[in-house]
Formats: C-alpha cells, sequence, structure tokens
C-alpha cells in the first residue's frame, strides 16, 4: 500500500494523525501522540510506503521523524520524502 501524505494539505498533526489512523486502519486505542504513532507503524505488517511531500512545515518534523525512525525498526514499512513542490 501506498499513502501519499502531502503537507500542503495536512499543515496540522492532529489532521496527519486522522489520516493516518483512517487509512492504515489503527486500533481504537490509538493516542494520537508521537509515541503511539511509532507503536502502530512499528507493528504494521503490511507493505506500506508513505510518501511524503511538500513536507516542509517544521511542526511537521518530529512526526517525521517518528516515520523514519519506525521506517528503521519494521521491514514492512518505508518512507520516502519528496523534495517540495513549487506552487
Amino acid at each position: 500500500m501506498q499513502l501519499i501524505l502531502d503537507g500542503k494539505k495536512l499543515r496540522y498533526r492532529c489532521r496527519v494523525h486522522r489520516v493516518l489512523a483512517r487509512k492504515l486502519g489503527f486500533p481504537a486505542w490509538y493516542g494520537r501522540n508521537l509515541d503511539a504513532l511509532y507503536d502502530c507503524l512499528t507493528d504494521l505488517h503490511e507493505d506500506t510506503e508513505l510518501v511524503l511531500v511538500n513536507w516542509t512545515a517544521t511542526n511537521l518534523l518530529s512526526m517525521r521523524q517518528v516515520m523514519e525512525d519506525a521506517a528503521a525498526d519494521n521491514p514492512h514499512l518505508t518512507v520516502n520524502v519528496e523534495p517540495p513542490v513549487d506552487a
């Protein structure tokens, strides 16, 4: 599965959490915080690619780091960061 997360549309962490939970089928206990995000991403058993596009907002950098850390610990998860697209 490939999931494209566009930073221009998802400027706030709460929206990113919501999209990830819905699209990746996170459990009901998902706490929508960085620790819970890491736990859910490292528990994925289906090959999943997260593509981060326009991911330049500073408030999203900690989320990006958690995603990359989870990908390093889960062979089923890949995170690719694409350069910003000029408007």
